[in-house]
């Protein structure tokens, strides 16, 4: 099962996009409470968004981005059932993505 969630509409030719994932996003900062040890960072550093195949926009992220991050963004040219593909990486080399159809 996917840890991203997408909702996604057309509004005249342009898709709104919303999505969520989930992910701790440790900075490297914190401090496990039981131990009192520096939790290490572990954080998504790549997120990128595929509209049929073809890359609309790719992010890197730094370990500002907060725990669950939520996503937001437009594009033109879009069409009902296109295909839309999220994907991340981490800093720990972990992935994820999901692909559905624009709604």
């Amino acid at each position: 099962m996917s840890a991203i969630r997408v909702r996604s509409h057309l509004k005249d030719g342009v898709a709104i996009v919303e999505a969520i994932i989930r992910h701790p996003m440790h900075t490297g900062f914190g401090v496990d409470e039981d131990t009192k040890e520096i939790i290490p960072a572990h954080y998504i550093k790549l997120l990128t968004v595929k509209h049929n195949g073809n890359t609309v926009i790719s992010c890197d992220w730094s370990r500002a981005v907060s725990k669950n991050p939520y996503f937001s963004f437009m594009f033109e040219g879009a069409s009902k059932g296109d295909e839309l593909e999220l994907s991340w990486i981490d800093t720990e080399g972990e992935t994820d993505v999901i692909k559905t159809n624009l709604e």
